[in-house]
């Protein structure tokens, strides 16, 4: 497939110049995991060449085939490759620390006063740079990740299932298959007696990441337990895929249908915090935990949360470069690649539907990809124009 082959070494960088990174990124990576992933390309691969295209490709495919928040998981595979173990935790929890802390503030107003602070305007000049950030890091990764028509086609036909409301995790799985059977078809014709079981195999991977038989009903209240509150956000960390609407699913299940914890109104301003501050979405553990449980619960819930990640990539980072090493697997990395990437894209088209609302965000929007493509502006400096900017004119 014409894919280098990468080293599972990590290459010893610069705690503090990752630590630096990831802190002014989880400050300014608003718009869900689509920008963050967008900015980390544009700083990692653009601009420090810590990685190739097709490494940070391989991470990227990586990261979307184990359960938890697909950005916070690219920080700390990115830490892994550049410092080791100790990258790998410098890189995550500086990623999350901003977020969870802006949170937390939030929470503690939420609970003192009854409402959110409303940051409509910043939004409004944000949401516009975005899409342009997204845009770019599609345009840049899919030159390295679409090597072939094969591959083309396949990208094309999972952006199609994506807008047809495919599950994610199937799309992904789906991809890499049917880009690792090609090999084994071109290899053996006798292998096209395995193309009836695709079906079956697409029936059961669609049910994945449905959260329909977490919630148990029951009639009254549980009794708060702060050791009960970090398993239900370790489980939820551990077991999800998919977007930010899958979590509010799950979300739900536990603490509003089961637990009796939180009520929608509660659950519904918890979601829009994380929705509105900088960083991972999952941030929202951090408010729900400090609404239900003070200042502890806070804690316990975000360290429950995301510490899953950490220890699925430290599991997973090895597998990687093996995985290059293989044709045939080889193949379906490049296969779940190209997934990854229509996955953004569709997700790009739904950002822009809500972000590109009038003639001032269209301007926006383009102005910003002229200043991203043509003059390399930082992607950071550009997200803080446009919440300026925002301000300004809403």
């Amino acid at each position: 497939m014409g894919a280098s082959i990468v080293s599972d070494q990590p290459r010893h960088g610069d705690l503090g110049e990752l630590a630096a990174l990831f802190l002014r990124l989880g400050v300014t990576a608003f718009g869900g995991p689509a920008a963050h992933i967008a900015m980390m390309q544009d700083e990692v691969v653009e601009r420090r060449r810590w990685l190739t295209s097709e490494e940070f490709l391989d991470l990227l495919g990586a990261t979307n085939l184990i359960p938890g928040p697909n950005s916070t998981e690219m920080a700390i595979h990115i830490g892994r490759r550049r410092a080791g173990t100790g990258g790998l935790l410098v890189a995550g929890i500086c990623f999350i620390l901003p977020a969870a802390l802006i949170t937390f503030a939030l929470a503690w107003v939420y609970v003192r006063f009854g409402s959110v602070p409303r940051a409509r305007g910043i939004l409004y000049g944000v949401k516009p740079v975005i899409i342009a950030v997204v845009l770019q890091a599609i345009w840049n990764l899919g030159r390295s990740a679409f090597k072939t028509r094969f591959l083309w086609a396949l990208g094309a036909l999972c952006l199609v299932a994506s807008f047809l409301g495919a599950n994610e995790l199937a799309v992904l799985f789906a991809a890499g298959a049917i880009a690792g059977l090609s090999v084994w078809f071109r290899k053996d014709p006798r292998a096209v007696r395995a193309l009836p079981l695709a079906p079956l195999a697409l029936r059961s991977l669609g049910s994945l990441g449905a959260p329909a038989s977490l919630a148990t009903l029951s009639a009254t209240p549980a009794l708060f337990s702060p050791v009960k509150l970090f398993f239900v956000f370790l489980k939820i960390g551990a077991i999800l895929f998919g977007s930010g609407y899958v979590l509010l699913a799950f979300l739900r299940a536990d603490l509003v249908d089961r637990l009796h914890w939180l009520s929608e109104t509660q659950l519904i301003d918890a979601v829009a915090v994380g929705q509105l501050t900088p960083g991972p979405v999952f941030s929202t553990a951090t408010f729900i935990g400090f609404v239900v449980g003070g200042g502890s619960g806070a804690a316990l819930a975000t360290l429950g949360i995301f510490l899953p990640s950490f220890v699925f990539v430290a599991a997973s980072g090895w597998l990687i470069p093996r995985l290059r090493r293989s044709e045939k697997a080889r193949a379906f990395l490049d296969g779940v690649n190209v997934a990854s990437l229509a996955l953004m894209t569709a997700v790009t088209w739904d950002l822009g539907r809500a972000a590109l609302v009038d003639a001032a965000t269209v301007i926006l929007a383009v102005a910003s990809a002229i200043l991203l493509l043509r003059f390399k502006i930082n992607s950071a400096w550009l997200v803080v124009g446009g919440a300026v900017l925002g301000s300004t004119l809403s």
